[in-house]
């Protein structure tokens, strides 16, 4: 399995975990019905804008990895070309074609 989906099990698991633990301490809390129905609401929300923000987050780190890796291999296939094109020129000045 690869870190990165290691990593984002883990996250989830967390977010995952924090946000039952929260969601339980609040519907066994001696509260009004529409006390607990508001918390719940205003935990959801908050739970649903975390997992996007970790989730963006999470995104462009694999962009911006991607990215590097992009420009990484542009480098190496303009390495290559010339290597090609050198070793082609050598073979060519020594056969005299």
């Amino acid at each position: 399995m690869s870190s990165k989906k290691v990593l984002v099990g883990v996250v989830t698991g967390v977010v995952t975990g924090v946000a039952a633990g929260a969601l339980l301490g609040i519907l066994f809390a001696p509260k009004k019905g529409s006390e607990t129905r508001e918390k719940i609401h205003k935990l959801v929300g908050e739970f649903g804008n975390l997992a996007k923000e970790k989730f963006n987050d999470l995104l462009d780190g694999i962009i911006e990895k991607l990215e590097l890796s992009k420009d990484e291999v542009s480098e190496l296939t303009q390495k290559v070309e010339t290597k090609i094109e050198n070793e082609f020129d050598d073979v060519s000045r020594q056969y005299g074609n």
